[in-house]
């Protein structure tokens, strides 16, 4: 079954009970739970049954020109980018997305740990322990997607790097004292690769199937794994002690932008391996006027899930510009932002 970006928001949308309009409580809270649970019985994705990955449309070609870089990543507009020659445009797209499956299977496998070590607490009867049980069993599906795409792209990319990566064993400590900021921690990992995902596939183009039925999926599913970490922190940050409200309103921008950078920026092994200027990198992330609206842009939803959440304090607002993350709210949860209106019209033009 084929989906198109709307109909994969959709998909996942559709599972959430209630809005941004007011903060949850304990009863809609329950009713959510229980509607994002129900959803990912009704639809969910198998990575082996679902992606027909032996179908000779899906056969990886190192000349096959749908691997070029699509005007959606800030590097696939760039001039120095576009001036390459083909072959090479073509090996550093398969580079980038390769890596960028492998980034997001590390931080789904995070994900996974701190989500187990925060059920094995819950008592008995409390409707988390089924949502978020179907949520790990969903990213792990996402863990075998992501890692299949890169063994058949062949690109040995090394996924997540830095500190982070040093930091895995500590997310089951912190999920266990300070829940709330490791909530904030998975939406500042899923929301950078929601917002790119969701503007290659509203720019249209023509984008290697593989590549775009692992995105439909993974932008289908994670819509339920975003609404339920808003409504989680929607819930909880107004009910935790003030120590802990006032220091999230602050990490919450730094979280944001930290993982970020992590989902978004190549790893330095790509810049050394494609001779790519530093002076590139450095407009690209995110030094130009263009790259600081679309990092901002990035960020509509959760801002309004931090105002909602009463995490808009002086200081955090002030926290939130500091990091070049401030911005108006999103209207509405995944509402289009300029950026990628931009993107679908040079998309279109091309």
């Amino acid at each position: 079954m084929t989906l198109s970006i709307d109909d994969a928001v959709k998909t996942g949308r559709d599972s959430a009970a209630g809005s941004n309009d007011a903060p949850v409580v304990n009863d809609e809270y329950t009713d959510a739970l229980q509607t994002l649970s129900e959803g990912s019985v009704r639809k969910h994705f198998d990575p082996y049954e679902d992606i027909d990955w032996d179908s000779p449309e899906f056969r990886i070609d190192p000349t096959d020109r749908r691997w070029i870089l699509p005007k959606a990543d800030p590097l696939g507009r760039h001039p120095w980018y576009l001036a390459q020659p083909e072959d090479k445009q073509i090996e550093m797209g398969m580079w980038r997305q390769a890596n960028i499956m492998r980034v997001g299977l590390h931080f789904e496998n995070v994900l996974i740990r701190g989500i187990m070590q925060y059920v094995w607490n819950l008592d008995n009867g409390n409707p988390e322990f089924r949502y978020l049980t179907h949520e790990a069993a969903e990213e792990c599906n996402h863990t075998q997607m992501f890692q299949e795409g890169v063994n058949r792209i062949g690109a040995d990319v090394p996924g997540m790097t830095g500190l982070l990566r040093k930091l895995v064993p500590f997310a089951e400590i912190a999920v266990k004292f300070y829940p709330e900021w490791f909530f904030t921690f998975v939406l500042g990992g899923e929301e950078p690769i929601d917002h790119l995902q969701k503007s290659i596939l509203r720019a249209g183009g023509d984008m290697h199937p593989m590549l775009e039925r692992v995105m439909q999926i993974h932008v289908a599913e994670e819509a339920r794994h975003i609404s339920f970490a808003h409504k989680y922190l929607e819930r909880n940050v107004p009910q935790a002690n003030l120590v802990k409200r006032h220091l999230l309103s602050v990490l919450f921008p730094v979280t944001m932008r930290w993982m970020c950078d992590i989902i978004v920026i190549p790893p330095k092994e790509f810049g050394e391996k494609f001779d790519i200027p530093k002076s590139v990198l450095k407009e690209l992330y995110w030094d130009t006027d263009e790259s600081k609206e679309t990092l901002r842009n990035i960020f509509g939803d959760v801002r309004a899930l931090a105002r909602h959440s009463g995490l808009m304090t002086p200081v955090g607002k002030l926290a939130w510009k500091l990091c070049g993350i401030g911005g108006r709210e999103s209207r509405f949860r995944s509402e289009p932002t300029a950026d990628q209106t931009i993107v679908a019209n040079l998309t279109r033009a091309a």
